[in-house]
């Protein structure tokens, strides 16, 4: 189950600045007599001017909080009115521009419709028209005239004319072009995507901030997504269209409602264009990761919206170097084998070891605290390492990835008490393990009690470890293919700690994980498969 809460921070605006002024004084200027320790009028007086100090203090303490205050206000009201007429300024600039480019742009539209005019008026023809028209008419009455003649001579040398006439006259010359239509006399100017340019001009305010939606939001196979919903449509309308969103998250062992101060170091994701991201990659080292997120439109980002702490509890644990033995090289999340000859295989020295640790009880005052921890660790030929952290109750989940030169290791759990020095994983009833071997032939089995059940299946790159204190159950599962290798079905009844053993090469383990999904696949399978219960 997890627990999510919200966390109401005050707005970091440079105008909501909040004043608290209580002044409360209490001034008692009453007489008290004790009947066997009467009070002089002197000491009265000290008393009562010791009280009018406190009461001056105070009253200065709050005077300098309100004159800082009026100081903050002032300086705010100031810049916010040089701000609003520096972007006045800006804005009448802006216009005057767009008024030149509109005179530009009206004149050279003006010199395009007188040209487009003189061209289709050169292609209606209409001066050759009236000149064709004109002396086709003058022969017309002359070929009229032409027919009255009686004189035979005259007739043809009048008819003569008319044809040579007829054959240059302009009307046979002149040609009528397909140009010439009903749609020469229109012309049209657009200015549809200008009007609508300028009807998206706005003023552009800091977004307002949005709303996480905390029912949204899903914390699972160590991701989380954050779902948010924006100010609103009307919001959107003013402040113009959000071209994205910056999401920022911190993580944190404190459900405080204190409010966030600016040193704190918050990881920030950048241009989300949606509103909802998935975080993963995240190891969950921390009780609560707290989340923000705000809106940028084109002029500047928004506030931040009230912060939400989601609840991210893993089981985090670190390798006990204590507890290490002498050959086994701890660094972090990795150990590694390291072999410093025959000193720690002769069984001579194992055995001094045993009187040495048997011979007393009482250390000695001269003994430093690293050679108290030196008894803790394995030694001989088990080459085991603990981790630091105890289980108790509830359900946890870890991963191991063998490192490529890797021969043999064993990861388990383990009640810390019943490991000696020199025992190793599986071989007593404190201790279950999965062992996985390629030194000289390859295997893979599960350990416990001195008793081993082969596994048949090819040695896995990554293994999750599941371990439900309560119900008895330990899964050990193939990540990458998905398989359940082996389920130890069991009562724990002591605390247990995650046991590891490495012999040549090495081991990285992966804390700080939620218990996957998946495994919950494996949970009705695992008893028919497991027969090494205790």
């Amino acid at each position: 189950m997890l627990r999510m809460t919200s966390l109401p921070v005050s707005p970091s605006v440079p105008l909501s600045v909040s004043l608290s002024l209580s002044l409360s004084f209490s001034v008692s200027l009453s007489l008290t007599h004790s009947p066997s320790l009467p009070l002089s009028l002197s000491q009265v007086m000290d008393t009562q001017k010791e009280a009018l100090r406190r009461i001056i203090s105070t009253l200065s303490s709050k005077n300098e909080e309100l004159q800082n205050f009026v100081e903050t206000v002032d300086h705010t009201l100031t810049g916010l009115q040089e701000e609003s007429c520096k972007v006045i300024s800006e804005l009448e600039a802006e216009l005057e521009l767009l008024s030149s480019a509109l005179d530009e742009k009206r004149a050279e539209l003006h010199g395009d419709i007188k040209e487009e005019k003189q061209r289709k008026e050169a292609e209606l023809q209409l001066s050759e028209g009236k000149f064709a028209l004109l002396s086709c008419e003058e022969l017309l009455e002359f070929a009229n005239q032409t027919l009255t003649i009686t004189n035979e001579e005259e007739f043809l040398k009048a008819a003569k004319q008319i044809k040579e006439r007829v054959t240059m006259a302009p009307a046979f010359r002149l040609t009528t072009r397909p140009a010439v239509s009903e749609n020469m006399s229109q012309f049209t100017v657009d200015f549809s995507a200008e009007r609508a340019g300028l009807q998206r001009l706005h003023f552009l305010p800091v977004p307002r901030p949005p709303e996480i939606d905390v029912s949204s939001c899903i914390i699972r196979d160590n991701t989380i997504t954050v779902a948010w919903r924006p100010a609103g449509d009307a919001d959107i309308g003013i402040s113009g269209p959000i071209e994205h969103y910056e999401l920022e998250y911190r993580k944190t062992n404190r459900n405080s409602l204190l409010r966030v101060t600016g040193d704190v170091h918050w990881e920030k994701i950048r241009d989300i264009r949606e509103t909802h991201i998935t975080i993963s990659g995240l190891k969950f080292d921390s009780e609560f990761i707290v989340l923000r997120v705000r809106a940028r439109n084109k002029a500047a980002p928004g506030e931040f919206s009230e912060p939400v702490a989601l609840e991210t509890t893993a089981y985090n644990f670190g390798f006990d170097a204590a507890t290490a033995h002498a050959e086994l090289k701890v660094q972090g999340d990795t150990v590694t084998w390291e072999p410093q000859g025959a000193k720690g295989h002769d069984p001579r020295l194992r055995g001094k070891e045993n009187k040495s640790s048997s011979r007393s009880a009482t250390p000695s005052p001269n003994k430093t605290a690293g050679s108290r921890a030196g008894r803790d660790r394995f030694a001989g030929e088990s080459y085991t390492v603990l981790g630091d952290q105890e289980m108790i109750g509830g359900c946890h989940y870890w991963e191991l990835r063998p490192l490529a030169d890797w021969k043999s290791f064993s990861v388990g759990v383990a009640y810390r008490a019943s490991l000696g020095r020199f025992d190793q994983l599986g071989k007593n009833a404190g201790s279950w393990c999965l062992h996985a071997s390629q030194w000289l032939q390859t295997s893979l089995a599960a350990k416990h009690n001195n008793r081993a059940k082969a596994l048949d299946w090819p040695l896995p790159q990554r293994i999750g470890i599941y371990c439900d204190y309560d119900s008895g159950d330990l899964s050990f599962i193939d990540v990458d293919r998905l398989h359940l290798l082996h389920s130890f079905k069991t009562k724990f009844s002591l605390p247990l700690v995650p046991a590891f053993t490495v012999w040549c090469g090495g081991i990285t383990i992966t804390t700080g994980l939620q218990v996957p999904s998946f495994v919950g696949n494996f949970l009705s399978t695992s008893r028919s498969l497991s027969n090494l219960t205790q």
